[in-house]
């Protein structure tokens, strides 16, 4: 998987996540690798730093929390993984058929 796709994604477990309860790095690497991403500590840290700047997240020590606005930016995402579920998980028709 491309690293620009890897991150979209991990970013957007970071969100659901922080929906749920505070996150710290430690926690949410772990989490990450039971998803099977294979990321260090630096990496968790830089895109909790950039989900805060773009105000989805806020700091409080060590822990991350989200804000409205990533509350919001998460429900956009969903929306748009709906949508994209109910295209690319379509069964695909074979070539030359209709229907």
């Amino acid at each position: 998987m491309r690293a620009d796709v890897q991150n979209m994604f991990i970013g957007i477990h970071m969100l659901y996540y922080a929906r749920e309860r505070d996150l710290t790095v430690a926690d949410m690497q772990n989490e990450l690798e039971k998803y099977g991403y294979r990321i260090g500590e630096r990496e968790v840290k830089q895109e909790l730093e950039r989900l805060t700047q773009e105000n989805f997240l806020t700091a409080h020590g060590e822990e991350y929390s989200i804000t409205g606005t990533g509350i919001e930016e998460f429900k956009g995402i969903l929306a748009k993984l709906e949508l994209v579920c109910s295209e690319v998980l379509k069964p695909v028709k074979a070539a030359g058929t209709t229907g």
